[in-house]
């Protein structure tokens, strides 16, 4: 049987910033499912498992840190990788969040989804068994 491709979901509620994202993590081999906002995101997530969450923080109904707070909590989701993307990033407190719920990295926007799409790999591979 074909080893599964790495399973990516990508939360934005910029659609376009979605789809670049999807797209640069479809390149680095992983297949990216796409969330409108964090509510939509973590019923997904309750649904299915992803390898990794790529999120913004900045999002109408749920932000995204409310998301990874809720993803910590439920079942195979404590030491998932996950990658914020956030307009505010001077505004968080950003090791305390790194800290608090294992945030590998934190993207100022405008963020390069090519750096976005290394970062993500980069936190598969560290995080394989």
């Amino acid at each position: 049987m074909a080893e599964s491709r790495m399973q990516a979901l990508v939360v934005d509620d910029n659609l376009a910033l979605a789809r670049v994202t999807q797209f640069a993590l479809q390149r680095i081999g992983c297949e990216a499912t796409t969330a409108g906002n964090g509510r939509i995101a973590l019923d997904l997530a309750r649904a299915r498992q992803f390898d990794v969450v790529v999120t913004d923080q900045q999002m109408p109904e749920m932000t995204g840190v409310e998301l990874c707070r809720n993803l910590r909590n439920l079942p195979g989701y404590g030491s998932t990788p996950l990658v914020m993307l956030t307009a505010k990033g001077l505004e968080m407190e950003l090791s305390t969040l790194q800290e608090e719920l294992g945030i590998r990295r934190v993207f100022p926007k405008p963020f390069s989804p090519s750096e976005v799409a290394a970062a993500v790999q980069d936190a598969l591979t560290t995080a394989a068994p």
